[in-house]
């Protein structure tokens, strides 16, 4: 999730909606947490020829496979279905409406400021503010919310039922996960930082093709093109170096999620498998309890892309806010009225005025 001043408006705008897909991504992770039960009644029946259902004992005949495994997976399936199309419409679609209003508060405020604003900052870098930074921010605030809200619901429904199955082995699972919070969060800090680089040069490269193109007259009348050329390489290459250097640190954070969740899955077979030789658990609670870590994976892969996507889109909203904060140097005083027929009557009193930069004025005390 991102939050900034400019931000944290569209989460209360939004709030009915935002409220209804949690409800809906609630309703799937509950029944997603019923599946692991229907596959410990399918393999103790399919070891033992019977299985626990209800707490009761029963044969595992033909009839209990279809009501109590084949009907109840039918209703979750579409519950699941129905749930995700639902929960996907409202955080995806709140999303898409953030970015359509601050595009639009960017616009308005673009058109009010003035010269000199666009003489300090370049069309490239505008460009990549309603471009980059815009699509950065829509995704992070769709897919934040989903990835937060599904982390903190589903592990934690997760987490509870490895508990009530065996505290050691949830004890021991957890081990490799706390490490993994810890470095992501390192790796998070400095993913800000390389993002920010990233669309600096983007900027760069972006504005000095716009200049090119603008002036692709008087680059040829000088035969010039050679210089801008080598330039345009040079800055070229500055901005696969910052997108090489990001894609790393990026891809250094993919390995370790995998890594550590890869050694818990070890854990759990190594320290399960010795429980269901001491009759400890049977198989079809061991499948049970891999069930649930695999649906508590999920969480955890989130939080590691929670924190990339978080990093990107902090930087975007801190790029967009320099924008949006800019100072309106030209604009009418208190209480003027509008006008609402132009007569063609109009005056100037006391004007001056001095180019951005400029020493003197050029207009002085003119009426």
């Amino acid at each position: 999730m991102i939050f900034g001043k400019h931000v944290n408006r569209y989460y209360l705008k939004n709030a009915p909606i935002l409220l209804l897909g949690i409800a809906a991504l609630v309703l799937v992770d509950y029944f997603q947490l019923l599946v692991p039960e229907l596959y410990r009644i399918v393999v103790n029946g399919v070891n033992t020829g019977q299985a626990v259902v209800d707490g009761v004992t029963v044969d595992f005949t033909m009839d209990v496979l279809l009501d109590e495994v084949c009907l109840p997976m039918i209703f979750i399936i579409l519950a699941m279905v129905i749930g995700r199309f639902l929960w996907r419409v409202c955080f995806f679609g709140s999303a898409i409406r953030v970015e359509t209003d601050l595009r639009c508060r960017m616009f308005e405020h673009s058109k009010d400021l003035s010269q000199q604003y666009y003489q300090e900052n370049k069309v490239g870098s505008l460009m990549s503010l309603y471009t980059n930074d815009l699509d950065t921010i829509q995704e992070c605030f769709g897919d934040g919310v989903l990835m937060f809200c599904d982390a903190l619901v589903l592990g934690g429904m997760a987490f509870y039922k490895m508990l009530q199955m065996n505290l050691l082995l949830t004890a021991f699972a957890l081990i490799p996960l706390v490490f993994l919070c810890v470095i992501g969060l390192t790796l998070g800090k400095i993913m800000v930082k390389r993002w920010e680089l990233r669309q600096e040069a983007f900027s760069d490269l972006s504005d000095f093709a716009q200049e090119n193109f603008s002036g692709i007259a008087v680059i040829k009348a000088f035969v010039k093109e050679y210089q801008e050329l080598r330039a345009f390489c040079k800055l070229n290459q500055q901005n696969e170096d910052t997108n090489v250097s990001y894609t790393r640190i990026s891809t250094l954070l993919d390995i370790t999620v995998t890594l550590f969740i890869e050694s818990v899955v070890c854990v759990i077979l190594g320290y399960g498998g010795y429980l269901v030789y001491n009759g400890q658990f049977d198989a079809g609670m061991l499948i049970e309890y891999i069930g649930y870590f695999t649906s508590i994976v999920w969480p955890f892969m989130a939080i590691a892309m929670l924190i990339e996507k978080s990093s990107r889109g902090k930087a975007s909203v801190n790029r967009v806010s320099e924008l949006l904060d800019a100072p309106i140097d030209v604009k009418d005083r208190e209480g003027v009225e509008n006008l609402e027929k132009v007569q063609g009557k109009i005056e100037f009193r006391h004007l001056s005025f001095r180019y951005p930069g400029g020493d003197f004025d050029v207009l002085k005390d003119i009426s």
